[in-house]
């Protein structure tokens, strides 16, 4: 059984650095049978972190709609996943005001980190929370599932401008404060096919590249991705082929 000693002596011998940036998705079942459960896996990385910042997704997209367009900070649950709904919960977990694609973060500068997001009318803005990612040359942990959960890359393929990502048209939802401000917040909608089903296929470049690395947490597969690599390889190779994602097909050796 794991322990949060074990869990941290994992994340230690991966390299994850103690006073950076770390994103985690994340898949509990996978990572096994803790001491604890949940809250020791939170408890072990927050430890870790407490000189650095960790932030985990948040994100209410799939529920979060023109038919259902309030998000409200304090309340609304997270569609990703038991870790991250439990660790915005935490005290001093502060949450971003996206509407759907909010994170919450614990430690060195949270509030900076997730402050303004409202402010932007897509997914994963350049000067969102997701942007600081890369400005602040982040790592971001992949425990139990794989690239096609890696929102970083919604990111990327945003700055490029690759076309037919983004809907044209804006959805009207708002961000409700604990004490009951509604901020309207208009939003473009990712649209089209499911573009991150395909993210897998470039999973070889990026390791070849330098970008990406493995590890386990618990039982878990780690892909440990390095944020500012993987937008350096990703960059290129979209404004080489803006298709890239558009089909489900292995890269051609």
């Amino acid at each position: 059984m794991h322990t949060k000693l074990t869990l941290m002596k994992q994340l230690e011998d991966a390299g994850i650095d103690r006073q950076g940036t770390l994103l985690m998705h994340s898949s509990m079942k996978k990572i096994g049978e803790v001491d604890g459960g949940a809250d020791t896996v939170l408890d072990a990385l927050s430890e870790y972190m407490k000189d650095g910042l960790l932030v985990l997704p948040t994100h209410t997209w799939s529920y979060i709609n023109a038919d259902n367009p309030k998000f409200y900070v304090e309340t609304s649950e997270v569609c990703v996943g038991i870790l991250p709904e439990l660790f915005r919960k935490r005290p001093g977990v502060v949450r971003s005001l996206h509407p759907t694609h909010s994170v919450a973060a614990l430690g060195k500068d949270a509030a900076e980190f997730t402050a303004g997001d409202e402010r932007w009318d897509t997914p994963c803005h350049r000067q969102s929370a997701w942007g600081r990612l890369l400005d602040r040359q982040a790592t971001i942990l992949l425990v139990g599932v794989d690239l096609r959960r890696n929102t970083f890359i919604h990111g990327i393929e945003e700055w490029v401008d690759i076309p037919g990502r983004l809907t044209d048209g804006h959805e009207q939802l708002y961000t409700v404060l604990g004490d009951g401000t509604e901020i309207p917040v208009p939003s473009r909608r990712h649209c089209g096919l499911s573009w991150s089903e395909h993210f897998w296929k470039v999973e070889s470049v990026l390791e070849d590249g330098g970008a990406l690395s493995r590890t386990r947490l618990g039982d878990a597969e780690v892909l440990v991705c390095d944020a500012a690599k993987t937008t350096e390889i990703l960059t290129d190779m979209l404004r080489a082929n803006p298709d890239l994602f558009s089909d489900n097909e292995p890269l051609p050796s």
